[in-house]
């Protein structure tokens, strides 16, 4: 009987063997050998892009002019052809964009045969041109109102306005299109003041088609009631409650002048290619921003370099790897588009010189992956999908995470995320462009990054976590796959 029964045993532990042996790993998946391999790569090209000799890559810095130069070099070790379609510029897509940060400013009231100076504290003018200056302007006081107010009132005339909480936009808007020649915000706290000038003197860069010129001014109520006496500036703050009111004329005048400083240059994306077998088949589109905030710490600070390794250096890299895994396997029926974008940190602004003057028609993109921040998470971390609900790629994708064997995360969490990268801008213009990541998946795994060390020098490559990332790596290369070729599902 114990020979029967260890025999039983032991063709029980064979047969437990053999169906392991048989048993498929999931879709997406590699051995640990590979893994490791895939990892090596990746952190090459995250070292390398956090290093402090690309200073941050900050758009229009040397940092960035290096980011670029590798970027180029890299995209074409990996198997890319210049996805320009300009001959004039290969590889390299001309971003033109302009920065803009705040000189200084004066704000001074003549009333009467006085002259009050504001202080920085209680005042702030501002300006995107090179300067502005308004000399001896008429004041005039409107309140809380703007759309009932004549165009006579304010024409050519300082117009005084109580500031709400949103510092009154589509107010200020409205009046300076009656032809105010400055319209002075009056608020109730000097903290906003100092908000608006430390934001101010930092550069702002901007795409230069599309920068407005503007020009502001605001002033706190103690300012106001210092300059015009505290009894004579409360009743006039009272008279704009009141059913009827209409301008008052301040019998003052204000002279107004700011200045800035602007640099225009021209940034790049980076745009590769894998030609298809079908010239008539479409494309696929990878997306990932390469640009980082430079010097982000005042001057004294120990570490004054944000160097961006999750943000965006790990993106890049597994966009890269990817890149390669793609060509090595390939060609495929359709195109597959690489593009590393400029100055996302700025508002998206490459990405939208991307559709702006798109290689391809946008009609053309069957689908788009964008890569960001990706290697905070562990491997088997579940999946954030942003834009989910939003494109016709739905099916497939899930279809995939459910071969993959790979969960879904937090939705809600990932929806937060939707309007804060790349893909957004692609979505904006009927692209299907989603936002695949297990960095996304949980504010348990993301939260602690983006509480410490987004967007400070602390995101150094001892942060990154690129199990979740790899994983992610694998899903996007099985999902480019099935999507680059037309007999396949695709939307």
């Amino acid at each position: 009987m114990r020979t029967r029964a260890r025999l039983a045993l032991g063709l029980a532990a064979l047969a437990s063997a053999l169906l392991a042996a048989c048993a498929k790993p999931p879709l997406a998946s590699a051995p640990k050998a590979e893994r490791d391999a895939i990892a090596a790569r990746i952190g090459q090209d995250i070292a390398t892009l956090a290093s402090d000799e690309f200073g941050g890559r900050k758009p229009g810095t040397r940092g960035g002019e290096r980011t670029v130069d590798y970027l180029t070099q890299r995209f074409e070790e990996v198997g890319l052809t210049s996805g320009t379609n300009d001959p004039g510029n290969p590889w390299r897509a001309p971003v033109a964009l302009t920065s803009v940060r705040f000189d200084s400013g004066r704000i001074e009231f003549m009333i009467e045969d006085r002259i009050i100076a504001l202080t920085d504290e209680e005042a702030l003018a501002g300006t995107t041109r090179q300067r502005e200056l308004i000399a001896e302007g008429e004041m005039i006081f409107v309140g809380n109102e703007a759309e009932s107010v004549p165009v006579e009132s304010v024409m050519g005339k300082v117009v005084v306005m109580l500031a709400d909480r949103s510092l009154n936009p589509e107010r200020r808007i409205l009046l300076e299109s009656k032809q105010a020649i400055a319209v002075l915000l009056v608020t109730d706290d000097a903290a906003i003041v100092r908000g608006i000038r430390e934001d101010s003197s930092r550069d702002r860069i901007a795409l230069a088609s599309e920068l407005e010129d503007v020009f502001f001014s605001i002033v706190t109520h103690d300012a106001m009631a210092r300059a015009f006496g505290a009894q004579r500036w409360s009743d006039l703050v009272l008279s704009a409650q009141k059913e009827g009111f209409s301008p008052i004329d301040l019998a003052a005048k204000a002279n107004i002048e700011a200045s800035s400083v602007r640099r225009d240059f021209t940034s790049f994306n980076i745009v590769g290619r894998l030609a298809g077998t079908r010239p008539d088949a479409k494309a696929v589109l990878l997306m990932a921003h390469w640009d980082h905030l430079g010097l982000c710490a005042p001057a004294g600070a120990a570490d004054r370099i944000c160097n961006g390794a999750n943000d965006n250096a790990s993106g890049v890299a597994v966009m890269l790897e990817l890149a390669q895994r793609l060509a090595d396997k390939g060609p495929f029926e359709r195109d597959i588009y690489v593009v590393a974008t400029t100055a996302e940190e700025a508002g998206l602004l490459g990405a939208q010189a991307f559709v702006a003057n798109p290689p391809l028609p946008l009609t053309s993109l069957v689908a788009a992956f964008n890569f960001d921040t990706v290697a905070l998470a562990e491997a088997g971390a579940p999946v954030g999908f942003v834009g989910e609900g939003r494109t016709p790629l739905d099916p497939i994708i899930f279809e995939t995470l459910l071969a993959a064997e790979r969960a879904l995360g937090n939705r809600d969490y990932a929806e937060s995320f939707l309007r804060r990268q790349d893909a957004w801008v692609l979505l904006q213009k009927g692209v299907p462009a989603v936002m695949l990541s297990s960095a996304r998946g949980s504010e348990i795994t993301a939260g602690p990054y983006f509480e410490s060390d987004y967007h400070s020098p602390s995101d150094e490559v001892d942060t990154i976590r690129l199990g979740g990332a790899i994983d992610d790596l694998l899903l996007h290369e099985e999902l480019v796959k099935r999507l680059a070729v037309p007999a396949l599902p695709a939307p």
